[in-house]
């Protein structure tokens, strides 16, 4: 048991105890505080492999201080927070957590969805703040979602499960993709339609597609100008997606009714955050996947991918699969 592991965030004892019967197991103590820079740069140094976050930047710079790392291991969907080119260029494998968390961030969008287009937040407010003097037809009206059309932009397995939800309301669902997912029309009852169509088109748009190159600011302001006045933007995806500044001034402007966001482009989002001020945005701290059994099990399968890939053995989810070979 001579392999070395770091583990960024302080995780409960069942899985600590699992790694323990594979490896020399080191950890930052600290649940709710990220480790420090300085901290995991004198870490990587010896280890064979690491158990990380999301909120942990695993950069060219880390990357050449590790000397024997073999595995990183993502406790995520996404990667963007790890140089994957460079990681492969030195033959590191990257492994994330997919599957185990689609139904659970699935949940917490139409959630969103349905708090953002229902205005429930701020009738909570408005109540506890002692505003409510007496019904009036129109108090805190808000978008209908039943019968409603959905437009979802990226139709991977999440965005399958919220397709699959708003079909018990009654909603007509477009998607946009990269490809046609011939299937998942059949199966499902939705309809390919066009980038600038289903804009047009939306009385929700849900944002389900990683953050890659091609799809930072995705949606920006020629993007809001195509939607009808009374759309709902929701993204669970990642913050980069959406241009946050555009977003603003598109809400300010009435040019979309309202949004649900459960991520932003710096993560954690500081308070004064211009969006946070506006009454017609539901924000969340990403906590898309954030059930307790859900987060079990990615856990359990960042751990998998873990003892797999320093076994020699292929991981359960490699992200670069070149390195299978």
């Amino acid at each position: 048991m001579d392999r070395k592991i770091y583990i960024t965030r302080r995780l409960p004892d069942e899985i600590v105890a699992k790694l323990s019967k594979y490896f020399l197991v080191e950890m930052w103590e600290k649940e709710d505080t990220p480790v420090p820079r300085s901290i995991l740069e004198e870490k990587v140094k010896e280890v064979d492999g690491l158990f990380c976050l999301l909120t942990e930047a695993i950069d060219r710079e880390l990357l050449d201080q590790a000397k024997n790392l073999k595995v990183i291991s993502n406790m995520a969907v996404g990667y963007n927070n790890i140089d994957i080119n460079y990681a492969t260029q030195k033959g590191i494998m990257v492994t994330n957590t997919p599957g185990v968390l689609t139904e659970t961030t699935a949940d917490l969008t139409f959630s969103l969805l349905m708090a953002t287009s229902r205005r429930l937040l701020e009738a909570d407010q408005f109540l506890r703040q002692g505003k409510w003097k007496t019904w009036s037809p129109f108090l805190l009206t808000g978008q209908d979602v039943f019968g409603s059309t959905l437009g979802i932009i990226g139709l991977g397995q999440i965005g399958k499960a919220v397709a699959r939800r708003a079909k018990g309301f009654n909603m007509e669902v477009l998607y946009y993709n990269r490809s046609r997912k011939f299937d998942a029309e059949q199966e499902l009852g939705i309809h390919y339609t066009e980038f600038e169509d289903i804009l047009r088109q939306s009385d929700f748009l849900c944002i389900l597609v990683p953050f890659t190159k091609d799809t930072e600011n995705l949606i920006s302001r020629k993007q809001f100008s195509l939607m009808k006045d009374n759309a709902v933007l929701v993204n669970t995806s990642r913050g980069g997606v959406v241009n946050e500044d555009e977003l603003y001034n598109a809400l300010v402007n009435g040019d979309i009714w309202a949004a649900g966001l459960d991520v932003f482009n710096q993560e954690p989002t500081s308070i004064d955050h211009p969006l946070i001020s506006l009454n017609n945005v539901i924000t969340l701290p990403h906590i898309g996947s954030a059930s307790y059994g859900t987060r079990m099990r990615m856990a359990y399968l960042n751990t998998e991918n873990l003892i797999r890939s320093l076994a020699g053995d292929k991981p359960v989810h490699l992200v670069n699969e070149e390195l299978s070979n």
